[in-house]
């Protein structure tokens, strides 16, 4: 119980600083999303642990999820991932030896789908910011599989979730989460085999990800596509509208971007939270992957600005009065929503891309 109220405290801590971080989250399907019984959300995955965050601050379903084993490593954090239901999954490249280690967590994953709870799972068993869906890993299915077997009279749900960022690193992010048809899995294991279930299990999870989710085939064509659609300043998170230019090979005209006006109050914001500023300035350099920046750039900022910002109102009312300190915080968050929502998110070319690559 306690476990539970921590997490509501946190889901809702985080659902407040993601509104601060982003102009729009876009979501689609959440009528999908099946309201009880056991839920395993297959989810693309672009842009490091940010993207387990969106998911699940867009449905009211409590989630477990299976993250990589690299993020448990100090003590500290594996007590805090722990205790906001996130289980390590390890792979090969984390040793041969630490593979047996998964047998226990896909047993607790059998035991959390039997009580008809929720498992999130990223099935391209890793992440990338490349705008299309790779394969998918056998993992999810050895969960189903194995619950299934274990425990024949649950049906579970696989519900696909596709993320579509309108451009990953970026501030303010912009983002459309899409939740595709439950797929009923115990009536496909019924009437196949099983090796021939996973594979049709794999097949339709993969076909509704390319459709809720941005997908540009990854092939000689990539890039073209990409840069075209970035020339014409597309809004990646119209999935359907993408997609469809994409499969018909029809793109807008070339545009430039959207000036942004409001760069001066981005500059009073950087001015107000310096302290922040530095830190994080001195936090990037080491970050050496860049579907981690948003991770990192949100977590990091959207704590030490609560910290700072709740110092510095208190300051100021020793000073001047408590209601000009809650004068002075409430200004403070009112300029960042202001930014926040106004200000263009525009769609940046390949080549500025691939430079910000070659930086990080």
């Amino acid at each position: 119980m306690i476990q539970k109220i921590w997490f509501r405290l946190v889901w809702c801590y985080i659902k407040l600083g993601l509104f601060f971080y982003t102009k729009k989250i876009t979501v689609l399907g959440r009528k999908n999303i099946p309201k009880k019984g056991a839920v395993l959300f297959a989810v693309n995955h672009p842009n490091g642990l940010i993207d387990p965050l969106f998911v699940t601050t867009t449905n009211t379903r409590q989630n477990h999820f299976l993250v990589r084993a690299a993020s448990f490593k100090k003590p500290w954090v594996k007590k805090i991932l722990e205790s906001l239901y996130l289980m390590p999954i390890y792979r090969i490249r984390d040793g041969i030896q630490q593979l047996a280690n998964n047998q226990e967590i896909f047993n607790k994953c059998h035991t959390i789908l039997n009580k008809g709870e929720t498992l999130m799972i990223f099935p391209e068993g890793s992440h990338d910011k490349k705008r299309s869906i790779r394969p998918l890993s056998k993992g999810f299915t050895r969960i189903v599989s194995g619950a299934l077997e274990k425990y024949p009279n649950i049906d579970i749900q696989v519900v696909p979730v596709g993320i579509t960022y309108q451009h990953i690193s970026d501030y303010p992010a912009k983002v459309c989460i899409n939740y595709g048809k439950p797929i009923a899995t115990r009536s496909i294991f019924e009437a196949n085999t099983s090796a021939k279930s996973i594979n049709i299990l794999k097949a339709e999870v993969t076909e509704q990800l390319k459709k809720l989710a941005v997908h540009i085939p990854d092939d000689e064509n990539y890039e073209a596509t990409l840069q075209k659609l970035n020339n014409a300043q597309v809004d990646f998170t119209e999935v359907n509208k993408v997609n469809a230019m994409i499969e018909n090979k029809v793109f807008p005209a070339e545009k430039p971007p959207k000036k942004n006006y409001l760069q001066p109050l981005l500059y009073l914001i950087i001015l107000n939270s310096f302290v922040p500023f530095l830190i994080w300035k001195k936090a990037e350099k080491k970050i050496d992957e860049i579907e981690f920046l948003d991770t990192f750039q949100f977590s990091l900022n959207y704590a030490a600005c609560s910290i700072f910002y709740c110092l510095q109102a208190y300051i100021i009312s020793l000073f001047y009065g408590d209601l000009i300190g809650f004068f002075y915080l409430t200004v403070a968050a009112f300029l960042i929503v202001v930014y926040t929502k106004l200000a263009p998110t525009n769609a940046k070319k390949h080549k500025e891309l691939a430079e910000v690559s070659k930086q990080v």
